[in-house]
């Protein structure tokens, strides 16, 4: 199978400018088989073998999304891209999946938009100041960074995601005053240090090394907090979450489900792989939420082992829908 283009009555008529092209899939090694009209507004290169730019997509000026995602590109590869003027209005970059070693230089793209690197080879942000501050979304999971850093631009930064990096520390982030996402999973990360930030929705802390969960308090906003995998021994700090609707503290080290009685929007609450050794009270620990709550994770727990382990939850959850893996129609 060819991959598409212009010419293809596939993809459109001739009546009908070409915007988007999706060459994904195609282990291409160039392009040199497809065309490329100036019409051009999206273009996606997912999942093939390409090591270096074609200068034809520097002359396409309406072009604003660009994947080049899953190829061969290493630092060298994408260094052209610098100094494309033409495709400055460019909203979307996507150079995840490849073999960079460093940050590259977007700095000619003044209205970014989304900016993705993850699963390179990236040891530090350094070059992420030259980034525009208009981006929205910066993807950097699955590299080698150890450092937040050169950041603090981003004042409409909505998405940051550094999973699977080597970081120990959360700092850097007190100018990022309208994040919503904040995903930190699988790093060496010891403590919560949210610096100050009170708008964030969604917070991802999986496979950490917190013992502690103190430092949320302010986030008032949080709908979706994920905490598994950590060696965390209380619950606390969670009473102020009004807005909390999912709650992943699963494979900790805790004992009782404490500090979220005044919850009332939680609808997940993942608990599996602790020590709770008893349902005794759990009615009372998730008062505010018994009707709301449709999914709770309970198994790996000593309490788990009861004969009347299901037939008591359902009991004290009025409207559940699954309980482990069992799902109840």
């Amino acid at each position: 199978m060819e991959p598409a283009t212009a010419n293809d009555p596939m993809i459109d008529d001739e009546s009908t400018p070409l915007t988007i092209l999706d060459a994904s899939s195609y282990q291409l090694h160039d392009l040199d088989s497809i065309d490329l009209p100036p019409t051009l507004i999206e273009i996606d290169l997912t999942a093939n073998r390409l090591t270096k730019l074609d200068s034809r997509i520097s002359h396409l000026s309406n072009l604003k999304k660009l994947s080049l995602r899953q190829n061969l590109f290493n630092d060298a590869g994408v260094e052209p891209i610098s100094q494309w003027d033409t495709i400055s209005g460019l909203e979307e970059l996507v150079l995840r999946d490849n073999q960079l070693k460093k940050i590259p230089d977007v700095s000619i793209f003044k209205t970014l938009l989304v900016f993705d690197v993850s699963f390179n080879e990236i040891s530090a942000m350094t070059g992420l100041s030259k980034v525009s501050s208009t981006l929205k979304e910066l993807y950097v999971s699955k590299n080698e960074v150890t450092k937040i850093e050169e950041i603090e631009h981003f004042h409409e930064l909505l998405i940051l995601e550094l999973g699977s990096n080597r970081l120990r520390v959360i700092e850097n982030l007190q100018n990022l005053t309208n994040l919503q996402e904040l995903w930190l999973g699988r790093n060496r990360i010891k403590a919560i240090n949210l610096c100050g930030l009170k708008c964030i929705k969604k917070l991802s802390l999986q496979s950490n090394r917190l013992t502690s969960m103190k430092g949320l308090e302010e986030c008032t906003a949080l709908e979706e907090l994920y905490l598994s995998h950590n060696g965390i021994v209380k619950m606390e700090g969670l009473s102020t979450l009004a807005n909390l609707r999912v709650l992943d503290v699963s494979s900790n080290k805790l004992a009782a489900i404490e500090d979220i009685e005044k919850l009332t929007c939680l609808e997940d609450l993942w608990f599996n792989d602790n020590q709770l050794a008893s349902l005794d009270g759990i009615a009372e620990a998730v008062s505010g939420s018994r009707e709301k709550l449709t999914t709770i994770y309970l198994e790996h727990n000593p309490c788990a082992k009861s004969t009347e382990y299901l037939t008591s939850l359902r009991q004290i959850f009025p409207n559940i829908e699954q309980i482990d893996s069992e799902v109840f129609a």
